[in-house]
This record gives C-alpha cells, sequence and structure tokens, in this order.
C-alpha cells in the first residue's frame, strides 16, 4: 500500500508547543518518521522538515515582496483592538478567554490577549506579552513552517509585530473549551484605525466535558504558581534545565498541579526524557482527569513508540472529553487504526476529524484520508482530498511528492471516464 511508505508528519508532538499563558513556546522534540512492515508512525515536525530528533529548531520568518505604495503595508506599526466578550445572554464569561488571531489557510490560531475578569480585553496586535500558542496549535503545514514559525517568540523571548499586510484573510475570535465565537475580520485595518472591535458573543457547545485547562491551577499555593512563571521565562529563552528544575519545584510544592505535571512532561520529552516525561503526563492525569492535554501528550509519546493500541485508547479519550478544541486527536486515532489494520474505522476518524477542525489546523488528515481513499481505488475522491491538503498546507515538506501523487491520481479518473 503507499500510505505505508509516506511519512505522516504531524503537527503535534509530545510537547508540541507551550499552552496559552503556560510555559513557553518551543517545539516538540523529533520523533523520527518510520516506515516499513505496514507501519507508519507519525512523527512531529518543525519548520516543515522531517525527522528532527530534538533539536529546537524554528523556520525562518516567510518572505514577503514589497510592492511600491504611498503606504508601506509590511511596516510593523502598532495596531491596537480593543472589545468585549460575552455570552449568550450578555453576562460576562465565567472565567478569563483567550482573544486569538485566525488566518485561514496561513497557520494556526495565534493566541494574543487574555479577557479581564469584567469579559473585557485591550491588546496590540503580535505584542502577546505572556502568550504562548496552544498545545494543540500546529501549521498548515505540518510543522512550524510557513505562517506557523511567526507564531513563535524569536529566541531572545521578544514577540515580533504584525503588518497591516500580515492581516489580510485574519480574523479575531475569543476561545473557551466548550464554546464557539463569532469571527471580527481584520482584513484592512490600519494601525490608525478605531480599536474598538465590538462585542465577541460566546455559544455554548454541547456534549464537552474536557478542558483546555485545570480547575487544580487555581488551589496552586502562591510559590508553587511563581516557579510556574519562571519556568515561563526560562522555556521563552530555550533554557530547558532550568524550565525543568522550577517546573519540579512547582509540583513539588502542589502535587496535584495537573498543568505544572503536563509542562514538566513536554519539557523532558524536548530532552529525550521519554520514560520521565510519560510519568509526568500520567501524574497530571491523576491529579486532573478532565484536562485534556495530557491525554494527547501522552498519546504522542506512545505513536513515537509504536503502541497503536494505546494510542487508538489514548485519543478516543480525547475525543470522548473535548472533540472540538482538540481536532488532532482524530488524526491521532486515525494513523493508529490505519497500522492496527482497520481502514475503516481510519477513514471515519479523518472525515469526522476534517468535518471538526473547521480551521484547517490539521490538513494531514485530508492527506491520510486521500492515501486511504485511493487504496480503495477512490481515485476521484483521493483526488479531492490531496487537493485539499495543498490548499492548507502549500509549504509542506511533502507538497512535490503529493502533487506527483496527485497527478498520477487524476489521470486515472480521466481514464475512467466514458
Amino acid at each position: 500500500m503507499y500510505l505505508s511508505k509516506f511519512f505522516l508528519f504531524t503537527l503535534l508532538g509530545t510537547a508540541v508547543v507551550a499552552d496559552q499563558g503556560q510555559t513557553g513556546a518551543t517545539p516538540a522534540p523529533g520523533g523520527t518518521p518510520t516506515t516499513g512492515s505496514g507501519t507508519t508512525t507519525p512523527g512531529p515536525t518543525t519548520g516543515g522538515t522531517a525527522g528532527n530528533t530534538g533539536r529546537i529548531t524554528t523556520t525562518p520568518f516567510p518572505q514577503q515582496t514589497q510592492q511600491p505604495s504611498m503606504i508601506d503595508s509590511n511596516a510593523l506599526r502598532p495596531i491596537f483592538l480593543s472589545g468585549k466578550v460575552r455570552m449568550e445572554d450578555g453576562a460576562a464569561p465565567p472565567q478569563s478567554v483567550t482573544i486569538e488571531r485566525l488566518c485561514g489557510g496561513r497557520g494556526s490560531p495565534i493566541p494574543e490577549a487574555y479577557t479581564d475578569s469584567k469579559g473585557n480585553f485591550n491588546f496590540q496586535l503580535g505584542q502577546r506579552m505572556g502568550m504562548m500558542p496552544d498545545a494543540s496549535i500546529g501549521s498548515s503545514d505540518g510543522g512550524f513552517g510557513n505562517n506557523g514559525a511567526s507564531n513563535l517568540p524569536s529566541a531572545s523571548g521578544r514577540n515580533t509585530g504584525v503588518s497591516e499586510r500580515d492581516l489580510m484573510g485574519c480574523e479575531l475570535r475569543a476561545s473557551l473549551a466548550g464554546y464557539r465565537s463569532n469571527l471580527v475580520p481584520l482584513t484592512g485595518r490600519r494601525s490608525l484605525d478605531n480599536p474598538d472591535v465590538g462585542t465577541i458573543i460566546l455559544r455554548r457547545l454541547g456534549d464537552v466535558s474536557g478542558f483546555t485547562t485545570s480547575a487544580t491551577s487555581l488551589m496552586a499555593p502562591k510559590d508553587a504558581r511563581k516557579a510556574m512563571d519562571k519556568a515561563t521565562s526560562a522555556l521563552k529563552k530555550n533554557k530547558l534545565p532550568e524550565a525543568q528544575k522550577e517546573l519540579e519545584a512547582a509540583v513539588a510544592l502542589h502535587p496535584k498541579y495537573a498543568e505544572a505535571w503536563y509542562e514538566l512532561g513536554r519539557v523532558q520529552s524536548l530532552q529525550n526524557q521519554m520514560e520521565p516525561a510519560r510519568l509526568s503526563f500520567t501524574k497530571s492525569i491523576e491529579s486532573d482527569d478532565k484536562y485534556v492535554r495530557p491525554y494527547l501528550g501522552l498519546a504522542v509519546l506512545e505513536a513515537q513508540a509504536q503502541k497503536w493500541p494505546e494510542v487508538k485508547q489514548l485519543s478516543e479519550k480525547v475525543i470522548k472529553l473535548n472533540r472540538y478544541d482538540f481536532p488532532a486527536a482524530f488524526f491521532y486515532g486515525a494513523v493508529a487504526n490505519y497500522n492496527l489494520r482497520d481502514n475503516e474505522q481510519a477513514e471515519k476518524l479523518c472525515r469526522a476529524g476534517i468535518e471538526a477542525d473547521q480551521l484547517h489546523s490539521v490538513p494531514k488528515m485530508a492527506h491520510l484520508l486521500g492515501m486511504l481513499l485511493a487504496d480503495k481505488q477512490d481515485y476521484k475522491g483521493a483526488s479531492e482530498q490531496l487537493t485539499s491538503y495543498l490548499k492548507f498546507a502549500p509549504k509542506s515538506a511533502d507538497a512535490d511528492a503529493v502533487k506527483k501523487q496527485l497527478a498520477d491520481y487524476s489521470g486515472k479518473v480521466a481514464q475512467a471516464k466514458p
């Protein structure tokens, strides 16, 4: 089967990236993709490069061609935004809400700011002081290539800014587990415009019992939270041993600190300490079984070890807890089922994942679905899925290979026509 010879690069790794407001935005360690004997291992990538083996790398910012104009839309002028977030009944949200920028097809949701206790926000685009991409965030090319790299702080720990051209096709939303918000268009917004974007409304989703944050963090003593903050600072500077030391202090002070256990697992995996990372993710789950992230972190570790029954079980747990905020769980579940020789279930998960992934943050699902359909000789369906993959991951490392396969499938479709 052609699929078994394909590297299924994922946008999530053991440590992927840091959570919103938690420890620093560092790409995942390598899970070097391996193939053969009908086994396909999803391997996290950085910068669209396959087989990263734990080195912390990012892709340079994409170059843009500057057009002659009276106003340079590439200039990084400060663009301020303000507004408020309300529930459907007009009340303020029950907790702080993340404000995210979405740029369709050019990367993942970019956390920009938090609301205050009254549901209001006021920030400068691109500064994201103290903000890091969510752990479920990837990029359109299956790694941190394309615009994914620009979502990360620079090596110095400072954020880069946003030009008016960067806002083309972008929108603003409020993000809270179990809810969806309306979108505010940002295309055409300039630095001197009125910053007020109005009210963003959150609407409740059904069947969500798992969350992107843990209630145990509210019970953390002051010293434990201080250690977590120090770990955040250390990770921004890629000082992994220092971050690990602070996180170990945090969980020692507050043994039920689920988010600190999860972050410790990420930092350990970044240093290829896989067994300690597995223990930390397990401790996180034991501390708060409604906190979703450690299940996914553990699923990636098991995928790297090719323990497909475990990957299947963990991905199913994530989907059951929160199918809306973790679309990568569908992909891992599909890969696990494929390797367990259940192509029918793998196809079902790909289709369900694509439907749930409205932001196209896991385009690799379309690629996998295309390969599964081709195996059934449904070349028309396969062509449609590969076309979708290239649309949302045009600069992926395997784009050229996928284009050749697409040409082959398209030719077979043409030959089948009467």
